[in-house]
């Protein structure tokens, strides 16, 4: 009986970790699937974000081509000249594209910061800005929009408080 309880007891530890087994490969599996649906909806969002990008481009295009097109997206104050309107469709274009490079992951914060930083030495860059900031006061405080409005802000007004002609080194850009 010993013998007979003794290999019992030894197939039972094998069997024992054998099913450990199965069930770590299991989880394993349900792991790499799960990892998978993560990395194949974080495509699909980048395609996605692509795709809003040429989009934006596209009709951004369009109004620039045409200026009755134009009107449907103007919401600047219309005591602005109309060629200063179309600059800013422009400046709006630019910073989308960047806004879009740092959110693809293209840019980080602070390189994001330093190329904004360079585009801010345009008085009309300036003053798009400026025009546009009743359209930045819609967008959702928590939003990352808003978050990188609010750097940009604080940017122009170390800009503006700076007693240096070295505008490169004004400000202090974040780190991620």
């Amino acid at each position: 009986m010993a013998t007979q309880k003794n290999i019992t007891g030894r197939f039972g530890s094998v069997a024992a970790g054998m099913l450990l087994a199965a069930r770590q490969r299991r989880l394993d599996r349900a792991r790499l699937h799960e990892r998978r649906l993560r990395l194949e909806e974080l495509a699909i969002r980048r395609e996605a974000l692509r795709h809003q990008q040429r989009m934006h481009w596209a009709l951004l295009n369009r109004a620039l081509d045409d200026p009755s097109l134009a009107e449907v997206i103007d919401t600047y104050d219309k005591s602005i000249p109309a060629q200063k309107r179309r600059q800013f469709f422009y400046a709006n274009a630019w910073y989308t594209h960047l806004y879009h490079c740092h959110r693809a992951g293209l840019l980080d914060r602070e390189e994001l910061y330093r190329t904004l930083r360079e585009f801010f030495q345009s008085p009309v860059f300036r003053e798009y800005w400026d025009a546009s900031e009743h359209m930045r006061a819609s967008l959702n405080e928590a939003s990352e929009e808003a978050r990188l409005g609010r750097m940009i802000d604080g940017l122009v007004h170390d800009l503006d408080e700076a007693d240096t002609d070295e505008w490169w080194v004004v400000g202090t850009p974040p780190t991620d």
